[in-house]
């Protein structure tokens, strides 16, 4: 006898909090993520699966479960997590099936680890400044190239890069838009501060900051400007930085730095949104230019 299909619904009614809101301050993951995971079709709210955003839903009335399992009602202790990742280290919960690499979480040696998610993520072979929390509002401002919070990498290339290139990274440079591994058109990044720390004939060090956070951006950004990336860490993220952890180590953040970092977020998000100066009205025509 055939199994029962799940009914689908996707056009709730526009009543309480928005579903991927409710699933990230859960600690389901980060809300960019939730979404990814609504429309693929894991979630179901009181029995029927949500694929088409927006979703409201009553977070003490409705059952929401993601792959199944029933999501947490009440609030939990939010973590926040930094680790300097290692190289060879993925940057996700846990491989892929039948594989066994080393991944962050592996690293990290909290009693409450099963709740944390990478904020973010970098390569496979990318060292570096990595948050993971259960915060899934403050992952989503971290994140969205809306926020604008910077981040730092520190790049060692291949040759002696010229002025030329750095103005061109600089300014801004057409990368593929991807979406679902499927090229959707180009679009210029925004601008990327580049700070030189050291040239030699073979090799150039340098660092660059940016506000947007496209997949492999930095690797893809000095490949077009003809300067593959020989190895690459994240040293900054808003205020925080990796003073005082070793490679592969990693440390709790306290409440001042949370504080600042959520700051940071609000502050760039208030940045991006501040309206731009209304132009100068023309000055008024002369009896003379009526005349004309």
């Amino acid at each position: 006898m055939p199994r029962p299909s799940r009914q689908t619904q996707s056009n709730p009614p526009k009543k309480g909090e928005r579903l991927q809101r409710v699933m990230a301050e859960a600690g389901i993951a980060s809300r960019r993520e939730c979404e990814r995971l609504i429309e693929s079709g894991a979630v179901e709210v009181n029995g029927q699966v949500v694929t088409t955003l927006p979703v409201f839903v009553d977070p003490k009335v409705d059952r929401i479960c993601v792959d199944g399992q029933p999501i947490r009602k009440e609030r939990q202790r939010l973590l926040y997590i930094l680790l300097n990742k290692p190289a060879r280290t993925l940057t996700t919960l846990a491989d892929e099936p039948g594989a066994d690499r080393r991944t962050v979480i592996d690293l990290v040696d909290h009693p409450q680890k099963g709740r944390l998610f990478p904020v973010g993520r970098l390569d496979y072979d990318t060292t570096g400044l990595l948050l993971l929390t259960n915060d899934g509002e403050l992952a989503h401002r971290l994140t969205h190239p809306r926020y604008g919070v910077p981040k730092t990498y520190r790049a060692v290339v291949k040759g002696y890069i010229e002025d030329e290139a750095v103005a061109e990274l600089e300014r801004g440079i057409y990368l593929a838009d991807r979406k679902e591994g499927k090229t959707t058109g180009a679009s210029r990044t925004a601008h990327v501060e580049v700070r030189i720390i050291s040239r030699q004939r073979d090799r150039t060090t340098l660092e660059l900051t940016l506000r947007e956070g496209r997949n492999r951006q930095v690797r893809r950004l000095l490949a077009a400007v003809g300067y593959p990336v020989r190895k690459l860490e994240r040293i900054a993220m808003g205020p925080l930085s990796l003073k005082g952890v070793a490679r592969g180590r990693w440390r709790e953040l306290d409440r001042h730095e949370v504080r600042a970092l959520k700051r940071a977020a609000a502050a760039e998000s208030d940045r991006t949104r501040k309206p731009k100066p209304k132009a100068s009205p023309p000055p008024p025509r002369t009896a003379d230019e009526d005349k004309r």
